[in-house]
């Protein structure tokens, strides 16, 4: 009798004989007969005792397994056209590893998201919540595999950091050893420096934002997907993002069907081109649907959701003026107001999903932008220095792993694409 994995036990001829171990993730009992359906990491398989024909104390192990109890079964593959899939497990011996208490999530408790992140800890078993990170695994190994074929070299970016990246209002400050530091941003800094060794970079690692925003796409904690290159323009890193997403998008719909079928998901990934359009046309749309912003503000949030709403396919918002976006951006050549940027903005209401622009590679020119920002020379000291010794034009991006996630799975929350999520009033469990 072999140990399998649910996956491989669907695999099997009928009349195998298997053990398999996880956990049993409902159970109901119909006239004599108990059916328990057992989880594990892979799935979930119907497993069968009849009493009479399993052994008494085997029976009545079944009759006293609870839902959620880890155990192990030996049992007999079976074709039934009345299980799912197909097959069950007819059941031979049960052993119970670890007796799990009464299940504290009811069907009237799945009805209030406040109480099911109260409880995150137990209901990330559930099958939405695993199919959900299970998809975002995807899109990690997707970009990973887009990376290296196109020979990119992962690097790893300190998450203790002593200057901002994309601003001081939204960090999170620590004490240091007596030292003022805060948690990262994001990696660009040290992408831009690694460039100058090796080339072009990418980092998957977290990131930290102190916002206080209650929104459905913010996280105060979540992991970024970033890419920098040297000798790269913007109309690159665009170009290079499309491709990126489209990798990924179909990548997840290969390998992850089952998954957005648990969660009611149909998707079909985008082709490129990606539609642009500008911040002034932003603007314009804003004015028609009577949601007014002044030029030079970032997009709001209700804006960007109704544009969203609009658009069928990703698309990029470029040409932000330089008072919406951070210190390092370079502007246009014939216009210094706008700068060399733009978001890449999901369709169906989901929103930004990254960011990216052309860096300031004159030392000069960034010093002077650091000057008139009012922003401490002294923090900024070595991301100036690197300009000093052969720093070419270069450009990057960053893309939030979760709202990704969001998307692609179709959630309306953004917490439900993180483990255990980070957000403005919740730091348990």
């Amino acid at each position: 009798m072999s140990l399998v994995e649910v996956s491989e036990a669907f695999k099997l001829n009928d009349g195998a004989e298997v053990k398999i171990r996880g956990w049993v993730a409902s159970k109901t009992e119909v006239g004599g007969i108990i059916f328990l359906t057992v989880r594990d990491g892979t799935g979930y398989i119907q497993a069968a005792g009849k009493r009479g024909v399993v052994k008494e104390e085997v029976f009545q192990s079944l009759k006293r397994v609870t839902k959620e109890s880890a155990v192990e079964v030996d049992g007999v593959i079976r074709e039934d056209k009345r299980a799912p899939q197909g097959k069950e497990v007819a059941i031979k011996s049960l052993n119970i590893i670890a007796l799990a208490d009464k299940w504290p999530i009811t069907k009237s408790a799945i009805k209030s998201p406040a109480f099911l992140y109260e409880y995150r800890h137990l209901s990330i078993r559930g099958r939405k919540a695993s199919a959900v990170m299970k998809i975002r695994w995807g899109i990690i190994r997707a970009a990973i595999e887009f990376f290296t074929e196109r020979g990119y070299w992962l690097i790893s970016a300190p998450t203790i950091v002593q200057s901002a990246c994309e601003g001081g209002a939204t960090l999170f400050e620590l004490d240091y050893f007596g030292k003022k530091a805060y948690l990262s941003q994001s990696a660009q800094f040290y992408e831009e420096a690694a460039i100058c060794s090796l080339g072009k970079v990418f980092v998957i690692q977290p990131a930290f934002r102190a916002e206080k925003s209650k929104t459905a796409k913010h996280l105060t904690e979540f992991w970024m997907i970033e890419a920098e290159k040297a000798f790269m323009d913007q109309e690159e890193n665009m170009r290079l993002q499309e491709d990126l997403i489209t990798y990924i998008c179909r990548r997840v719909v290969e390998e992850h069907k089952s998954e957005l079928e648990v969660l009611g998901r149909e998707f079909t990934p985008p082709k490129p081109p990606f539609p642009r359009m500008t911040y002034d046309d932003v603007l314009e749309f804003a004015k028609e649907h009577g949601l007014e912003f002044k030029w030079g503000e970032d997009i709001p949030t209700p804006v960007e959701t109704l544009l969203s709403k609009s658009q069928t396919k990703p698309f990029f918002i470029t040409d932000y003026p330089l008072s919406a976006r951070s210190f390092y951006h370079m502007t246009k050549p014939d216009n210094d107001k706008i700068t060399l940027s733009a978001d890449l903005i999901a369709p169906e209401g989901h929103g930004e999903i990254a960011t990216g622009g052309q860096r300031i590679h004159d030392y000069h020119t960034l010093l002077k932008r650091i000057e008139s920002q009012d922003l401490p020379k002294e923090s900024f000291s070595w991301y100036l220095e690197l300009r000093r010794y052969g720093m070419p034009p270069h450009s990057g991006f960053g893309v939030g792993v979760e709202r990704l996630t969001k998307w692609i799975a179709g959630l309306k929350h953004i917490r439900a694409a993180s483990l255990f999520p980070r957000t403005l009033t919740r730091v348990n469990p």
